[in-house]
């Protein structure tokens, strides 16, 4: 995988990026160029990083450092990366420099997970909608074993490239008296008691522990997190009315969750899968993620119709097996 921009003249600019799912053209109008420019630039990822998020629904924006989740980051052989890995393991935290390799466009304006359904300048926020989809991120360093930095809760899937690694050097970057511009408000909010309370409903529960204690499938706390602060309608946090608008949905990666409100209560009703039986059996589509798990289930719990308020408990309730 490589990225490459040209900008064979002064009207326009051609950025071409080649991953393993193919390629990708985005051509704009821009202005015109002041200053001589480098024909061509090539980035090659050093490494990859396995972990245990599969989609970004799990990937948390802020991770937090006391979680004891593991990831790691395997640097390519061939490149001598275990020397330049020298001296690292004394820091307690790198730099690294990624890319968003499941985005295929970028938007000027975006619309933020947290806070109200206002949206802002792409610059001004940490969206992965960008010109050039380049994530940074600080994250503990537990570790390096050769090529493998051994690293703490993050906020990248499994499979994203790296393209470098810095050490963070507090004394150089961080900043604790600037200021946090339209987030400080979101912060201060953050730091408030939640304005809802969650609860599940038997059948919902039943659901969630059948597929932690047969699949290893988790989503509750990341769903408790977002439903208890905002349960309202929202795009990017894939929350949206259903039916009449009584009950609605929340997109839990490869899940979905249906709940309701009733004051400051939100009451999840039930879980389904996020692709429909034909999807998960049609062969042409083979890199769905937990596709066994979601066949299971619609074993299990067939697909509720629209309007239902009060589903079927599915078949051999009491067995996890």
């Amino acid at each position: 995988m490589y990225a490459q921009a040209w900008l064979p003249n002064q009207d326009r600019r051609l950025f071409t990026v080649e991953t393993p799912c193919g390629f990708r053209r985005i051509q704009t109008q821009s202005g015109r160029i002041s200053r001589p420019v480098e024909p061509s630039l090539t980035l090659h990822p050093i490494g990859h990083i396995r972990s245990p998020k599969q989609v970004k629904f799990q990937a948390r924006h802020q991770p937090t450092e006391g979680e004891p989740e593991r990831s790691v980051l395997e640097l390519l052989p061939g490149h001598n990366y275990e020397t330049a890995l020298r001296d690292l393991s004394r820091f307690s935290k790198v730099w690294l420099i990624w890319w968003f390799h499941r985005n295929s466009n970028w938007k000027p304006l975006v619309l933020p997970p947290r806070g109200p359904a206002i949206r802002r300048g792409v610059f001004a926020t940490r969206s992965p909608h960008r010109p050039n989809p380049l994530g940074l991120s600080t994250v503990n360093l537990i570790g390096v074993e050769r090529r493998r930095l051994i690293l703490g809760a993050c906020d990248l899937v499994d499979g994203t490239p790296v393209f470098d690694i810095k050490p963070y050097i507090a004394s150089y970057d961080a900043f604790p008296e600037a200021s946090g511009g339209w987030c400080e408000d979101l912060d201060q909010n953050l730091v408030a008691p939640p304005s809802h309370f969650v609860e599940w409903t038997p059948l919902a529960q039943m659901q969630a522990d059948w597929l932690f204690q047969v699949w290893q499938i988790d989503f509750r706390s990341r769903l408790v997190e977002l439903l208890e602060r905002d349960p309202t309608p929202h795009r990017t946090r894939r929350i949206r009315r259903r039916g009449d608008g009584e009950q609605l949905e929340i997109g839990c990666g490869a899940w979905r969750a249906r709940f309701h409100v009733r004051g400051d209560q939100v009451t999840v009703l039930w879980l389904e899968p996020g692709y429909p039986r034909r999807f998960l059996t049609d062969p042409a589509r083979d890199i769905l993620p937990d596709r066994e798990a979601q066949l299971a289930f619609l074993e299990r719990w067939p697909p509720v119709p629209e309007g239902t308020k009060t589903p079927s408990m599915g078949t051999n309730p009491p067995s996890m097996g």
